[in-house]
């Protein structure tokens, strides 16, 4: 079955040790599933563990977890990691295909948290065969929604939501139906630049948008926060792994990050899921559930708070808001393209090439240019939405290299 969904069917709990893959286990994502793993080691029983290069990081998580096997996708990394496994048991293993393995190990649950397009691929080998999947990797949504859903329903996989917006939206659904549903609510920070005015926004350096004010994350995730481009591609996960309509999926900027989601029902009700931000909430959740397990996180003091403030997001100020609204709503490889773009712009700018405001610009200018040539259709198959990306981001590039967006 499929989760995220409406009057689920819970599944009853796992007897003895529940056996974990954890992809993308040296990031931010992995390094949270790790510790909660290690704080309780009866629960757990560790398949495999990959990274993209850092052998020796990756090795030290495979002899803390005990994981049977740990692979790196950088074959040039796999004489470094097999040494540091040496006389430990743990089988080492390189290279993007025995990443996609690794994805096939008979683990009951899989982390997948491998950051980037190149995450398709295990996650969807993960979802073939059925696993409980973690969804941690945006791309899977952004690029192939309707693809990894459909997937989902067909293999009987369960995606559970790791984000902290989606999964706080899981958990207030709860068993509701459907047809009492009247909308979801993302909320966002509002990042460095909330109370920034435009004109200011527009002089904004790297250094400035990487000072998230509540969250600690890696650079494109936080760009992508000060651009707000990042509540934008949580909309489009939203829409698929919800099966709801752009119309009933609203975001709202609330500063404090401590209301992360809402569900509004016919009746009037609101329900919302509250938590520090910290990832190892979310994440907790998805790893014990249908059950609980005790979360190493500050426990939320209302008190201390005093009060929560909400506003309505400027998508005149953070116009990538906008466009990932329309892309949305255009479907097909409309999000595909503006994932690739996002990312080839917030790149640019962190290497101080671009202006703030030229990310938004390039992204609308390269969706434009995929429109006039036809590749908005939606991708059939991974190797499909890859090569949407591939060329979204040859587009992109060309698009700057023609002085086509204003690099100022």
């Amino acid at each position: 079955m499929t989760v995220p969904g409406f009057a689920r069917t819970v599944p009853h709990a796992v007897a003895g040790p529940r056996s974990v893959t954890i992809l993308g286990a040296t990031g931010s994502v992995g390094l949270s599933t790790v510790d909660l793993i290690k704080r309780e080691p009866q629960r757990y029983r560790v398949e495999a563990v990959s990274a993209n290069r850092n052998a020796l990081a990756l090795a030290k998580i495979a002899r803390e977890v005990g994981a049977r096997v740990a692979v790196v996708a950088d074959p040039q990394s796999y004489g470094e990691l097999k040494e540091a496994l040496a006389g430990t048991g743990i089988a080492a293993a390189a290279g993007v295909d025995a990443v996609d393995e690794a994805a096939l190990y008979p683990a009951d649950w899989v982390m997948a948290a491998i950051a980037g397009s190149v995450g398709l691929r295990p996650t969807m080998a993960a979802i073939e065969r059925g696993a409980t999947v973690a969804l941690a990797n945006k791309e899977c949504l952004v690029c192939a929604g309707s693809l990894f859903m459909r997937a989902a329903a067909k293999a009987g996989a369960t995606v559970l939501p790791v984000d902290s917006e989606h999964n706080a939206v899981f958990q207030a659904l709860g068993g509701s139906r459907r047809e009492d549903l009247r909308r979801i609510i993302l909320t966002a920070s509002g990042g460095p630049f909330r109370t920034w005015t435009a004109e200011a926004i527009k002089a904004a350096t790297p250094e400035q948008a990487l000072r998230h004010p509540n969250w600690v994350m890696g650079p494109k995730i936080t760009i992508d926060s000060a651009t707000m481009m990042n509540k934008g591609l949580e909309l489009i996960e939203a829409h698929h792994l919800f099966a709801l309509p752009p119309d009933e999926i609203d975001v709202l900027v609330h500063p404090q990050s401590v209301v992360h989601g809402l569900v509004e029902f016919r009746d009037g009700s609101v329900v919302a899921q509250m938590g520090p931000a910290d990832m190892r909430v979310p994440i907790a959740h998805c790893l014990a559930w249908p059950e609980r397990i005790d979360g190493p996180v500050a426990r939320l003091d209302l008190a201390a708070l005093g009060q929560l403030t909400f506003e309505e997001a400027d998508s005149m100020r953070f116009p990538a808001l906008a466009l990932a609204r329309q892309a949305m709503r255009t479907g097909g490889a409309a999000p595909t393209v503006l994932n690739a773009a996002d990312e080839v712009a917030v790149a640019e700018f962190i290497a101080g090439r671009i202006s703030f405001p030229a990310i938004a610009a390039l992204v609308e200018a390269t969706l434009e240019a995929a429109a006039a040539r036809g590749l908005l259709a939606d991708p059939a198959s991974i190797d499909a939405a890859l090569g949407v990306d591939h060329i979204a981001r040859s587009l992109a590039r060309d698009l700057l290299l023609n002085n086509a967006v204003k690099a100022s």
